[in-house]
């Protein structure tokens, strides 16, 4: 039988996996970059694969270490449902909610502070990820996703409208009388919603503009900054950037709002629950349906 990897290397794998960033795994493991890099170049040479592309500033799992890092995920899961099965006493009074970053940022944890004042005995992790929560797999109480809220075994809230607008500096917006006029302006795209640019294009009657041309962010965080900043202008889902617009910041040049319907963010819950049931349980599900529109 072969040997087994060390432990510490799977350990640093499994969230540099989920999270695709060394420097955000050290942090969350209150380590060294280098010291991540390391082990998973120790993971690499034990198992003879690469398990990331390396790029700039972020790494990517190949399609083997994607294989590899869902199996590693779930084992590390099931090691802590165990022992938090076996060392649990009492009422449920931590949750951990899983969301993408950008929503965690820019709309869950504003909200989070409200949760405190209510409920303080209630304690609250955030895990970010654009994969969506997997309530049989994952030490996960509740998630935010995006999708049509038509999900098998979860209640579903929607939280927003999805209304996509393009937005920019008010610099920028004085040169924008028509949609045509982005012809000649650098359009900043999200590589996680790639569509988002030619939806709103097609509305308003220029689909031919889209042509994946200008800069190309895997955050929408980074592409808001990018417009922030005067690099061009960007396609945004306006709950996100309600603060920027509120202060003029970021302004809207157009009046046309793309609403996306039911593609839109919801706060997704397991019908059922592996957990102890408590009085905290009853509250926190029911400040999660509060958020709903």
């Amino acid at each position: 039988m072969r040997a087994l990897p060390p432990l510490n290397a799977l350990r640093m794998f499994d969230v540099a996996g989920e999270l695709e960033s060394i420097t955000e795994a050290a942090t969350a493991l209150c380590v060294t970059p280098a010291a991540v890099s390391r082990q998973i170049r120790v993971l690499e040479e034990h198992l003879s694969v690469r398990l990331f592309e390396r790029q700039h500033r972020r790494v990517r799992l190949t399609p083997i270490g994607r294989e590899y890092h869902a199996e590693i995920s779930r084992a590390f899961t099931a090691i802590q449902r165990a022992t938090g099965t076996l060392s649990q006493e009492g009422p449920v009074t931590s949750f951990n909610i899983k969301t993408p970053h950008s929503v965690a940022v820019r709309w869950l944890l504003p909200r989070l502070s409200e949760l405190h004042s209510q409920y303080p005995d209630i304690d609250v992790k955030v895990i970010t990820s654009l994969i969506p929560p997997d309530f049989e797999r994952e030490e996960v109480d509740a998630g935010i996703r995006i999708g049509n809220g038509q999900w098998k075994g979860v209640h579903s809230y929607k939280l927003m409208p999805n209304e996509l607008v393009p937005v920019c500096t008010p610099e920028k917006a004085k040169k924008l009388r028509t949609p045509q006029d982005l012809a000649d302006e650098i359009l900043l795209h999200t590589t996680s919603n790639p569509h988002f640019w030619s939806v709103w294009l097609k509305a308003a009657g220029v689909p031919e503009l889209h042509d994946n041309r200008g800069l190309h962010y895997q955050a929408s965080l980074l592409t808001y900054e990018a417009a922030l900043e005067g690099l061009g202008v960007a396609i945004a889902q306006k709950a996100m950037i309600q603060k920027e617009l509120d202060e003029g910041r970021l302004v809207m040049p157009f009046d046309l709002v793309v609403d996306m319907g039911d593609e839109s963010y919801y706060f997704v819950l397991p019908k059922t629950s592996y957990r102890r049931s408590s009085l905290q349980l009853k509250q926190f599900r029911d400040w999660v349906a509060s958020c709903a529109i």
